[in-house]
């Protein structure tokens, strides 16, 4: 189960959901539970939070997966976290051909 994952769906305000697995590029819709506005509040269109939600992928414009709910867990369903930044690459010290330079000014 993946908890805490923002549903952000098209012209709507974002919502809270608990996943049952990690999506895949084969999916057409996400499923989940606990479906839940951003201030933990039940939204009107809910009867009951323990219920199963699908939710076409048509209508959903991105799925922000926190890092803290995508925390390795031992199952198959755990997404392996990555660096936020890769390592900046020390820069080369790169010498300067006058000759090219100058061709460069002449055209």
């Amino acid at each position: 189960m993946i908890r805490n994952v923002i549903l952000h769906l098209h012209n709507e305000q974002p919502l809270r959901i608990d996943l049952f697995e990690t999506p895949s590029p084969s999916d057409t819709v996400l499923v989940g539970t606990n479906v839940r506005t951003m201030s933990g509040e039940q939204p009107v269109f809910v009867g009951q939070l323990d219920a199963t939600f699908v939710f076409p992928y048509a209508q959903i414009r991105f799925v922000e997966i926190p890092p803290v709910s995508a925390a390795p867990t031992g199952s198959s369903t755990a997404i392996a976290l990555r660096p936020a930044r890769p390592e900046p690459e020390p820069e080369l010290d790169l010498e300067v051909d006058e000759d090219f330079l100058r061709r460069v000014r002449d055209t």
